[in-house]
């Protein structure tokens, strides 16, 4: 069963985005897909994110998080950010970004937009994942389209699901 549950779960399409992360002392750019609207009135993101991401720690210190969503055309901009910090310590090294202007999280260059955050809440589920719920408090778009010009897991022939 657990078989079937794993290819039911990878049906789901995801979207594949770069989340930025800072505190005083540091800044992480990693990627995610597990990402969704919780709520509209206050505008509302909740993340699915690693208890042992590096930018876990980060989230939950520094209180802010921003989105940044490519377009397909650019799935090679977001590329430098796969692998984690403890596999490549100096990503953020050669990042080419802007300071959020709510938030000072990187802004990567090339997003077709950003989204700003303050982390509202973290809950633990009791699973390998947190969620991480933040307030949208500032965006930006940078390049006009519709969503389906939007990068996903799919479009890389990637999956994390299941």
């Amino acid at each position: 069963m657990s078989e079937e549950i794993k290819n039911a779960l990878r049906l789901m399409p995801y979207g594949f985005y770069a989340v930025s992360t800072k505190t005083d002392e540091d800044v992480n750019v990693m990627v995610m897909n597990w990402v969704t609207q919780v709520s509209f009135e206050p505008r509302m993101l909740a993340l699915g994110l690693a208890k042992n991401a590096h930018s876990r720690g980060l989230i939950e210190r520094g209180k802010v998080f921003a989105l940044n969503i490519f377009n397909k055309a650019d799935a090679d901009l977001i590329k430098p950010f796969t692998k984690s910090r403890s596999k490549n310590p100096d990503k953020i090294k050669d990042a080419k970004f802007t300071s959020g202007p709510q938030t000072g999280c990187p802004i990567l260059e090339g997003v077709a937009a950003y989204v700003e955050c303050r982390v509202v809440k973290i809950v633990d589920i009791g699973g390998d994942h947190d969620i991480v719920v933040g307030e949208v408090i500032s965006a930006g778009v940078r390049k006009p389209g519709e969503a389906g010009d939007t990068l996903s897991l799919p479009d890389l022939g990637w999956s994390y699901a299941g």
